[in-house]
């Protein structure tokens, strides 16, 4: 009965990254083209893999997922109300910037990691805690259409292959060797509308 019981768990667990994946790779096209319905489609692959990262024992990404939850409602609204009234343009950020955001974000990746490390039983903490550090801070870059969002996220998809490859969540991997394809397109992409904004 107990092995009864694990099959049926995983198969519930593999139709569901299934369809999260659908869906994840749908936001990521659609938020390339700047299409607004992106963030429905986020709303619905977050919900998924707020299930699946904490069924993997990934904490620090379960969190990430809430989060994205809240960003991809807030994302809607805002891009809804720049097409109502200003358009809300892509801009870029300083060197200076990125320095700081680097250097703040890896002092919360350390200490994110530290907490994980002593009061959980996460898998890859250090990993974990740096995948979603960056992804909070590449998330908003996203809302508010910062073009380095894409450059921060190759680099976040690049890690998370290995991270989610490590959980045998093959399917997830998979998602994003291709969110690091969709990221190079999009990066691409966002210069040549930035050039038709200037």
């Amino acid at each position: 009965m107990d092995q009864l019981t694990s099959f049926f768990s995983e198969l519930m667990v593999l139709n569901l990254e299934s369809t999260a994946v659908l869906f994840s790779i749908l936001y990521v096209i659609l938020v390339a083209r700047e299409n607004i319905w992106c963030w429905a489609a986020a709303i619905i692959s977050v919900s998924l893999y707020i299930f699946i990262c904490f069924e993997a024992k990934l904490y620090a990404e379960t969190g990430l997922q809430f989060f994205y939850l809240i960003m991809a409602v807030a994302g809607y609204f805002l891009w809804k109300e720049s097409t109502n009234k200003k358009q809300l343009y892509i801009k870029e950020l300083s060197i200076g910037n990125h320095v700081l955001i680097l250097f703040v974000g890896i002092i919360f990746t350390l200490i994110l990691g530290y907490i994980l490390t002593i009061y959980t039983q996460a898998k890859l903490p250090l990993l974990d805690s740096f995948t979603t550090v960056f992804s909070i801070i590449a998330t908003f870059m996203v809302i508010k259409k910062i073009l380095a969002n894409w450059l921060y996220f190759i680099a976040i998809d690049l890690v998370s292959i290995y991270l989610y490859n490590s959980r045998d969540l093959q399917q997830t991997a998979m998602l994003f060797i291709l969110y690091t394809i969709i990221a190079f397109i999009g990066y691409y992409n966002w210069v040549r509308l930035l050039g038709k904004d200037a």
